[in-house]
């Protein structure tokens, strides 16, 4: 088990380390979402890997799909967690998680959803904007780039109070995403 205040590793490395299509999968997964190196794409693979390994486990102890006891209430508590991360959609049901992708877990990530904001111009400024403190959710400041961010503290999402980033004069400021503003729009209002 090892000693409580070690980090522990939370990913696992792949069986096979030179497998061309999976090489190159990872690789095209770090550009798309700006990580950092594999061990994040690692990472949101062993989270999918431990709902999907439960899921087969509560399918296999359920009798034909029907739930009863303990393994209801498990199988709703995986559910529920997985739709307050809005990883799994509300209509879909336990055989549905063996359906999802690592793509699905890292659009939960803070980083991919400050970009999706508006809150930066890039995934890889949205990184820097969280590791030096501008983010916050909720008021309150994450320094995390791989916080799964739930349904409702998406909304919550905006630039830590005291950040320079938070006056709209900053020049990192991104006004035109933030207002829904164009670039094409102010210059044609200019002419």
């Amino acid at each position: 088990m090892g000693h409580p205040r070690k980090r522990h590793k939370q990913y696992s490395t792949p069986k096979h380390p030179w497998q061309a299509e999976r090489l190159a999968t990872e690789v095209e997964l770090i550009k798309t979402y700006g990580l950092r190196n594999k061990r994040e794409v690692w990472t949101a693979g062993s989270v999918l890997r431990k709902y999907r390994r439960a899921a087969r486990r509560l399918l296999a102890e359920s009798a034909a799909g029907n739930f009863t006891g303990h393994v209801k209430n498990e199988a709703d508590q995986i559910v529920a967690r997985l739709q307050r991360f809005e990883i799994m959609p509300a209509d879909t049901g336990l055989t549905d998680i063996l359906t999802f992708e690592v793509k699905d877990v890292l659009e939960r990530r803070l980083q991919t959803q400050v970009y999706r904001q508006g809150l930066a111009h890039t995934l890889r400024q949205a990184r820097q904007f969280i590791t030096h403190g501008h983010i916050a959710i909720a008021g309150r400041k994450t320094t995390i780039p791989s916080y799964l961010v739930s349904k409702e503290e998406a909304m919550q999402i905006d630039y830590y109070g005291s950040s320079p980033l938070a006056h709209e004069l900053h020049p990192e400021h991104p006004t035109q995403v933030a207002t829904g503003e164009s670039i094409l729009d102010r210059v044609s209002e200019e002419a």
